[in-house]
């Protein structure tokens, strides 16, 4: 099963060995991985890394036109060999760590569990701040553990979803939540099941990006989104921009929309044992080591240099009085659904 990941970063250098190895324990072959006019290194440690035989590496460097940095990202790669020769694609964020439940807990088991898909949807599981304020270089995945609810009632993007689809034909051009370009005459065939094992309705074919939100989603699989990070970090992706909205500043709204940290969920650490070897390979080359270091370290001055800035310096300083956030339901979750229903702009949501 030749699965093909497709990553967009910029800046990212302190977590990508993290991301490729988790990956690569979970059963993605390949890696296409775009740089975006990076400053921290990424771009270079992602040579090396092609250098390696870990991934191929396109630079993405710009103009990006008003579709943003990930959009063209995503029609860049659209022909490359890698991409056209996958039988499953999924394109990812460097924030987010697919995590499966059965089997051995690798995209072929899940595939295995529903042999009649597709399509499946990865819908997020958002893991909040925890409370943590400063960067630290270790994984991601082990220093945040603090989660929404598995079954969450708002915001409606707290149910939104990633694909792996089956490079069949059936869609012609990458997207960042679905497939886009889809063939009229395949259509028909297309089968999409949720990470519940549910098939879904046909909405799901053309143009869904989010889950039914306020039931489960995650019994077979389920995408852990770290969108948030340490508060530090958070820093500097308002920063940096988002990839997608690239006008969108990032504030408070953002913040309190993902920083969900209710329950607890370790279920990720299924695969450590199996990717740490992965992560050990890759630290031990010298290369590569030393252009992670010099990724960590860029971070802590980046934020130093933000600090000094009034707009940053008062961001984080509000991060520092918000608490958590608290997940709605009963009578408040239901005013806000209603509401949206009745609104006819809202009426994908």
């Amino acid at each position: 099963m030749k699965t093909t990941a497709i990553l967009t970063v910029k800046n990212e250098g302190a977590f990508l060995l993290e991301w490729l190895a988790h990956h690569r324990a979970v059963g993605v072959t390949d890696f296409v991985v775009c740089s975006n006019a990076c400053s921290d290194g990424t771009d270079t440690m992602l040579d090396r890394l092609q250098e390696m035989g870990w991934l191929s590496h396109v630079r993405n460097d710009g103009p990006y036109g008003n579709r943003g940095i990930q959009f063209t990202a995503l029609k860049r790669v659209e022909s490359h060999p890698n991409v056209r020769a996958a039988d499953w694609l999924l394109p990812l964020d460097v924030d987010e760590f697919v995590n499966v439940h059965v089997g051995n807990n690798t995209l072929a088991d899940l595939v295995d569990a529903l042999p009649e898909a597709t399509a499946i949807t990865l819908t997020w599981r958002l893991f909040g701040n925890a409370g943590e304020t400063r960067f630290k270089d270790e994984p991601v995945t082990a220093v945040f553990r603090r989660c929404a609810p598995g079954v969450i009632h708002w915001p409606w993007r707290a149910a939104m979803f990633k694909t792996l689809y089956r490079n069949d034909g059936t869609y012609g051009k990458l997207g960042v939540h679905r497939p886009r370009a889809p063939d009229a005459a395949r259509l028909s065939q297309a089968r999409w099941f949720d990470g519940e094992g549910r098939e879904l309705d046909d909405t799901f074919r053309k143009r869904r990006v989010f889950s039914d939100y306020g039931r489960p989603n995650h019994r077979l699989v389920q995408l852990n989104h770290y969108p948030l990070g340490a508060m530090e970090s958070y820093l500097l992706k308002a920063d940096r921009g988002r990839a997608v909205h690239s006008d969108d500043l990032l504030g408070l709204d953002y913040w309190v929309e993902r920083n969900f940290n209710s329950d607890e969920d370790r279920s990720i650490e299924a695969v450590f044992a199996r990717r740490a070897p992965l992560i050990a390979e890759l630290m031990a080359d010298a290369r590569i080591a030393a252009l992670h270091r010099s990724a960590v370290a860029w971070r802590r001055e980046r934020f130093d240099i933000l600090m000094r800035s009034d707009p940053f310096r008062a961001l984080f300083g509000r991060l520092l009085m918000t608490p958590g956030s608290r997940p709605l339901a009963g009578n408040a979750a239901r005013f806000l659904l209603d509401y949206a229903r009745e609104n006819p702009e809202n009426r994908d949501n």
